[in-house]
């Protein structure tokens, strides 16, 4: 849960991120959760976007490279559906 609350406290503070940024790493982390915070987390980008409602691939690849750029989470796409896309998350500050 810490890592939640300080990713919040990074976003107030980051002007770059939109509440669709939120909307996604809020996704990501029930997924970690959900695999009993095992890093890296694989993820599929169906999963994410049917969980956040996002209904654009584009929109969905914009953020999740954002956060990556950002410093939110490492991000490396799987071009394996089997594998998916591992997910880790990276210090807040």
């Amino acid at each position: 849960m810490e890592k939640l609350t300080d990713f919040f406290r990074a976003a107030a503070k980051d002007r770059r991120i939109t509440a669709m940024h939120i909307l996604i790493y809020t996704a990501l982390w029930e997924c970690w959760h959900r695999d009993h915070f095992q890093s890296p987390v694989f993820i599929s980008r169906k999963k994410i976007m049917g969980m956040t409602k996002i209904l654009s691939i584009a929109t969905y690849h914009k953020y999740m490279k954002e956060l990556h750029r950002f410093g939110y989470i490492d991000y490396t796409p799987s071009y394996k559906p089997r594998m998916g896309t591992s997910v880790c998350f990276l210090p807040c500050t």
